[in-house]
């Protein structure tokens, strides 16, 4: 007799499980809504360019982490790796800033798919909850996703997570930071992994965000981005920063955070679970 296992990577859930994620969704809807997102739906499958040409074809996640395939018609399909390039390929499709807003804010709930190593915390079908806003930027947006992701947290009662916050700056600190970089890693690449001998190429901050590095002192060496913010950069994180203060949202500023994809600018922040208690 046949048996049948689910895949490798993958959960199922029921009974109590079930019910804990359905919890959480129930909780998390109204505080996004009530931030002014609204939900979006995006399908779970896209075309591969959608992923290639937003997240970067330089990046671990379309280089090495996508599920990818031909469907019949000959067509690279790509389950979906992360929810914000179906979020910009939907608002542009159809036309959503044409709506008469400044700034369309949408949110998701869905499962994503990343050919990873299974451990613990990580799987290759995991369900994510996130945000976008999308039309004109300001440090008041930044810190606007920033206290709703605190009072989620808050909400479940959640309170073992440490919220980390960097700068990365605009265009111009961020290419100020890349010619920066190239010259401190230009005699360094052979201490790195072959990645990031590719990164170094096409975007040395994204060596930075290496897995298989990140221990690795040339990279702890490296300089830091705060060093090469400009002006209009360190005063928008400064508003940010103050936004946090005036909500009594603790944070600790890393100057080691940053983010590699293109399409980063200013604020990064990350929410760390600091135990398991």
């Amino acid at each position: 007799m046949a048996t049948y296992q689910k895949i490798k990577g993958t959960q199922d859930f029921y009974g109590t499980h079930a019910k804990k994620m359905q919890f959480v969704e129930d909780h998390i809807r109204p505080i996004a809504e009530g931030f002014g997102f609204s939900e979006m739906k995006t399908p779970t499958f896209e075309n591969t360019e959608v992923f290639a040409r937003s997240v970067g074809d330089e990046s671990d996640i379309v280089s090495k982490e996508m599920y990818t395939f031909m469907d019949r018609g000959h067509r690279s399909i790509t389950l979906r790796p992360e929810g914000t390039a179906s979020v910009v390929r939907a608002y542009v499709e159809n036309k959503l800033y044409g709506n008469g807003n400044y700034i369309s804010k949408y949110y998701y709930v869905g499962p994503m798919f990343r050919y990873e190593r299974p451990q613990a915390g990580r799987y290759r079908e995991f369900h994510q909850f996130g945000v976008e806003a999308l039309g004109q930027g300001s440090y008041l947006l930044d810190a606007d996703v920033i206290v709703s992701a605190h009072r989620i947290f808050e909400h479940l009662g959640i309170h073992n997570v440490v919220l980390k916050i960097n700068s990365i700056g605009d265009f111009d600190s961020r290419h100020q930071y890349q010619i920066a970089l190239k010259e401190y890693f230009s005699d360094k690449l052979d201490s790195l992994c072959p990645d990031c001998h590719r990164r170094f190429e096409k975007n040395p901050m994204r060596i930075l965000d290496c897995k298989v590095d990140r221990d690795n002192p040339v990279l702890l060496q490296a300089p830091a981005i705060k060093d090469y913010l400009n002006e209009a950069s360190k005063t928008y994180f400064a508003n940010v920063l103050s936004i946090l203060d005036r909500f009594d949202i603790p944070y600790v500023v890393d100057s080691n955070l940053v983010r590699g994809l293109d399409y980063y600018t200013d604020t990064v922040f990350e929410y760390i679970l600091s135990s398991e208690d």
